[in-house]
């Protein structure tokens, strides 16, 4: 019997998820009846190749088996286990407790002689000579000698070899792996509007003016730089500031508002510059460490040439008009949705992966995709596997703030990353539970959180009424629980914080209908605590991965503690924050020494990376103080005793 295999999504559905370099680790309870000795393997390879590779399962105990493979290609791989009952291993067993009890074996040795001829008929070359030399020693050498020869090493290795596997129970469900770039699990997000990058107040911005800023936004440690839909904008029903229904003559409209007589998705804005200047931006970035994340936006105005062109995309209402955009009460009359499921869907479909495939020619492999959830679940994972067959390095980030379980399916069929609800989870335990969650199988095995504290729609309460303190502790706590995270900027850096109204998160003046002016060189900007704490992320594997998490005690519900741990460098990485901006905040965090990964009898070091204090710990409680108007947080390092000279102790 093989039961209970993980990793496994949904009985074998969908692929779980790793990236280059990572190792898949294989786990299940396989047993049988009786007391028979079993053997297995874990058989893996690329999916499509004949000859995949055999891994012997080693017992954990208890019925439980595991073996490991480890992936280095951006394709798909697949895994199946294959069990049975193994006679040989059985027949050496149950000879060393007759040997150990004294008891005769001659009989048990005839069988054993059987059983290598019977495998020596199956092996080649040297490896049967060899069998057969074993079976005539065990014919004709006195009893114990003849005993002990069945025991060999040698001899296990070569029967286990040519074993017999008549019987072999396969479990096989199509298990995939889906292999991604490093960046799907860990990658450092910057958004910006390159309209509001002009030196020129008022000016709207360039591609050539966001290339002067890319400095800026690579010297705070970011390796994605992601921007808004750069398409044409449409007039029609154009929203003006502060998302009021109608625009001034000057006001720019929102990107999201995709298509015009310029254009649809396969063009450029003119005002942002030309296609070649944006392919230019691409390579800027690069020399920057940047990679370009681009919008995917499927929707359209009533002005995109496809409203034109192909008005049997769209939904029609009962007076033949296009059905625009509506979430009752609230209408969206700037915006069309597609019709996935019209008679011309194939047509449709087919647009939308040459759009995706256009953009990925100019450079772009990241995408991030606006309300995924608004789409057929089919047409993503026939869209995401049509691409990635193309482009294996391409990432998809999933912008759906929805139900758990559509945010779960669109992951599982094929998004790199998603957001969360993190920016809503604000107390000690609403963090506990929900980072639990995602940590843990199934989810973690399918789901890679991406964490965004603000975005152009999401202006949280706790933002603004926390003062830079909510800034500074939401910060730290995105860059510490989730290994890839992202900030809206620069707002967040500059601490913007005024609501539309009271009881909104829409920003006061947003950037999705106006283009702004922002003065980078503010007293009170994060950029040097953003560029610090990038820099710990970079500098310390244990950052780098969610899988590890493991939150710690406090006796204050306001503190929380958590820490993170990466193998094999040993590297151990405790955070604790004070989630509260308002006020200072002491307790006591129960952190055992097997946390820190040190002996229960030793002092050690935690460093603060943010402070650059040092404290020498020992014991399993620490006292903890932390006022947010000075830092918020600690992360600590820990850093394990070498040496001790005379008073002066030495750390790692």
């Amino acid at each position: 019997m093989i039961e209970n295999v993980t990793p496994e999504v949904d009985a074998g559905r969908y692929a779980v998820k790793r990236v280059v370099g990572e190792t898949v680790l294989v786990e299940a309870d396989v047993f049988t009846d009786g007391h028979d000795a079993i053997s297995g393997v874990l058989q893996h390879g690329l999916l499509g190749e004949a000859a995949w590779t055999e891994t012997p399962l080693r017992p954990l105990g208890n019925d439980r088996w595991q073996a490991g493979f480890a992936v280095t290609e951006l394709t798909r791989y697949g895994y199946r286990l294959c069990a049975w009952v193994d006679r040989f291993k059985t027949w050496a067993r149950d000879l060393a407790k007759r040997l150990e009890a004294g008891q005769p074996v001659e009989v048990e040795l005839l069988g054993g002689v059987a059983l290598v001829e019977a495998t020596a008929s199956r092996a080649r070359g040297p490896d049967a000579v060899r069998l057969r030399r074993f079976a005539r020693s065990l014919a004709i050498r006195p009893r114990r000698p003849r005993a002990v020869l069945g025991l060999d090493p040698e001899l296990a290795e070569l029967m286990s070899r040519y074993t017999d596997r008549e019987g072999a129970v396969v479990y096989d469900r199509g298990q995939i792996v889906q292999v991604d770039p490093l960046k799907a699990r860990y990658s450092t997000w910057y958004e910006c509007f390159p309209r509001s990058c002009s030196p020129q107040p008022g000016r709207h911005g360039t591609f050539k003016d966001l290339e002067a800023r890319l400095p800026y936004i690579a010297g705070m440690g970011f390796d994605v730089l992601y921007l808004p839909p750069i398409h044409p904008i449409g007039t029609s029903y154009r929203k003006g500031k502060n998302n009021t229904l109608k625009a001034g003559p000057q006001d720019p409209g929102s990107p999201w508002a995709i298509g015009s007589e310029k254009g649809g998705h396969l063009q450029v804005h003119p005002q942002l510059g030309t296609l070649a200047g944006f392919r230019r931006l691409v390579e800027r970035a690069g020399q920057h460490g940047l990679q370009i994340a681009l919008d995917l936006a499927f929707q359209c105005t009533p002005d995109h040439p496809y409203v034109r062109e192909h008005p049997e995309w769209f939904r029609h209402r009962a007076d033949g008009s296009i059905q625009y955009a509506e979430n009752p009460p609230k209408k969206y009359q700037d915006i069309y949705p597609f019709d996935f499921s019209s008679p011309a869907w194939r047509e449709l479909w087919a647009e939308l992966l040459k759009v995706t495939l256009f953009w990925a020619e100019q450079g772009v492999r990241i995408f991030r995709v606006d309300n995924p959830h608004t789409k057929p679940f089919p047409f993503w994972e026939w869209l995401i596997g049509q691409a990635k067959a193309r482009y294996p390095e391409t990432i998809f980030l999933s912008e759906a703030f929805t139900r758990p379980r559509v945010m779960y399916e669109l992951a599982k069929l094929g998004f790199s990353q998603s957001y969360t609800y993190f920016a809503w989870r604000t107390t000690s335990w609403e963090l506990r539970e929900y980072f639990t969650e995602l940590t843990t199988a199934p989810v973690r095995e399918f789901f890679r959180p991406h964490l965004w504290p603000n975005t152009p729609d999401i202006l949280t309460e706790y933002l603004q009424t926390g003062g830079r303190p909510a800034f500074m502790a939401r910060l730290v706590l995105a860059a510490t629980l989730g290994a890839s995270y992202g900030i809206y900027g620069p707002p967040f850096e500059l601490c913007e914080s005024r609501p539309l109204q009271p009881g909104s998160e829409e920003y006061l003046d947003s950037e999705k209908y106006e283009i702004r002016s922002w003065d980078l060189e503010q007293p009170h900007s994060l950029r040097d605590l953003i560029t610090r704490v990038n820099r710990i992320r970079r500098e310390h594997a244990a950052l780098q991965g969610d899988w590890s998490l493991r939150f710690h005690p406090l006796d204050n519900s306001q503190l929380l503690a958590y820490s993170k741990r990466a193998q094999p460098q040993d590297d151990v990485i405790l955070t604790v924050v004070n989630v509260d901006p308002h006020a200072v905040q002491r307790g006591w965090i129960f952190f055992p020494p097997d946390a820190a990964g040190v002996d229960p009898e030793e002092s050690y070091q935690v460093h603060d990376l943010l402070s650059d204090a040092r404290y020498i710990w020992s014991g399993t409680h620490h006292y903890i103080e932390l006022d947010p108007q000075v830092s918020p947080a600690h992360v600590f390092r820990i850093r394990r005793r070498l040496r001790r000279e005379s008073d002066f102790e030495y750390f790692a």
